[in-house]
């Protein structure tokens, strides 16, 4: 019981911050334009991004009824968190610009390896 809770509360907190930062890079804001930019990545990326992060987010929110989406939301978002980390230290970013896309790619996996055993049950996969 207390792995349901842990696992519900990390991913309604997964669902707040990518939501957040998917729109703010599908609407352009200017704080992810200038990130794009400066990691020399084109803004048609950041859009896509911003998508991933979304529909990521969007699956995690069926998982509440669905544990399977849960599962693959979380993986997806969990990756898209090593390519957020992997940009970041190609650019050479600090630590205070990296740590949080590690952490939130960590609780990610979390989250994934809570759900584990759902992700069989995604449809498509069994």
């Amino acid at each position: 019981m207390k792995v349901n809770i842990l696992s519900i509360v990390l991913q309604s907190l997964l669902v707040l911050i990518f939501l957040m930062a998917g729109f703010g890079k599908i609407t352009g804001s200017k704080m992810h334009v200038e990130g794009f930019q400066k990691w020399g990545l084109p803004q048609w990326f950041r859009v896509v991004t911003g998508l991933v992060e979304i529909v990521g987010a969007a699956a995690l929110i069926v998982g509440y009824w669905e544990p399977s989406w849960t599962a693959a939301g979380a993986l997806l978002l969990g990756v898209t968190g090593v390519g957020g980390t992997l940009t970041h230290l190609r650019a050479k970013d600090s630590m205070k610009e990296t740590f949080p896309i590690v952490l939130i790619g960590v609780l990610a996996f979390v989250v994934l390896i809570i759900q584990r055993s759902e992700l069989m049950n995604f449809p498509g996969f069994n």
